[in-house]
């Protein structure tokens, strides 16, 4: 029981640690491209300002999916703070992907049903790298279970060093972090039509933002693991690997979907990580 109080506590609380990054992010953003940026808080500021606003959709799936989506996300990471199943939790967060596809491609609008097929494209991208990790896990643990990687007494770092970064890789694109930023965009500075969300607005665009902060926690979270034996680790593996995110967002160009599908995803980080792979198989 206290570990299911701990962990919607957890939950409850990575909404405002999730804003908090965010704001982070947009600050650092904003410095690395010259500007002084928006306060800190500005993120909590646009998400009660879209649950004030009257509710408008074309098409009562948009309203479905966004719940679906929020509720996805929230449960992957309850069952990340629980010390779940990766695989449950890997089939969950993929149901809130597949609903945000399902939102979009349930309205006329071109702009959100081209989104919805770069969105599928991403998921082809980044699901078999974040699989290939886990079963890292698996291979380093013995099961799936994220509890089980608390238990063992080395940093998974050291051994899986090449699955860290193809983790890095798929974060990336499930972030829509520059270059894979194709299917809707992070930030301004890309477009103002942001693709797969185009149709969201008001409350329901405000539960797709809170559904991307969870989400955020949680990749975190996944960084976090690789080095679970010591705190200041984790610290350190959580904000190099937001830093270098910000980074790569700020210094790269959009990429068109066959060069990310074809050649970046499946050649460099499904390589990385099947090499990494077959170097735990032979130690």
């Amino acid at each position: 029981m206290l570990t299911i109080f701990s962990a919607i506590g957890g939950l409850i609380l990575s909404p405002l640690v999730g804003g908090l990054l965010t704001g982070v992010d947009r600050r650092i953003t904003a410095r690395l491209q010259s500007r002084l940026g928006p306060p800190l808080f500005q993120p909590f500021y646009d998400i009660f300002k879209l649950l004030g606003k009257q509710p408008q959709v074309t098409n009562a799936w948009l309203v479905f999916s966004a719940y679906v989506t929020l509720i996805s996300s929230a449960l992957s990471l309850l069952l990340f703070f629980m010390g779940g199943d990766l695989l449950l939790l890997f089939f969950v967060l993929t149901v809130g992907a597949v609903f945000q596809v399902v939102g979009a491609v349930c309205v006329p609008s071109p702009y959100s049903n081209v989104g919805a097929q770069r969105e599928l494209l991403l998921m082809l991208a980044y699901e078999p790298i974040l699989i290939l990790v886990f079963v890292g896990f698996a291979m380093c643990t013995g099961s799936f279970s994220i509890a089980a990687v608390f238990q063992l007494e080395q940093p998974l770092l050291l051994k899986m060093p090449l699955l860290f970064l193809a983790l890095g890789y798929a974060l990336t694109i499930k972030l829509r972090k520059s270059p894979f930023d194709i299917a809707a965009s992070h930030h301004g500075h890309q477009e103002l039509v942001r693709g797969v969300q185009t149709e969201y607005s008001g409350p329901y665009l405000a539960l797709i933002e809170i559904a991307h902060w969870l989400d955020l926690v949680l990749i975190l979270g996944l960084c976090a693991m690789f080095w679970h034996t010591s705190c200041v680790g984790m610290a350190i593996l959580v904000g190099a690997s937001l830093f270098t995110e910000i980074l790569i967002d700020n210094i790269t160009a959009r990429l068109t979907w066959q060069w990310m599908v074809q050649k970046k995803s499946l050649l460099l980080g499904m390589g990385l990580a099947l090499v990494n792979l077959l170097w735990l198989y032979v130690a």
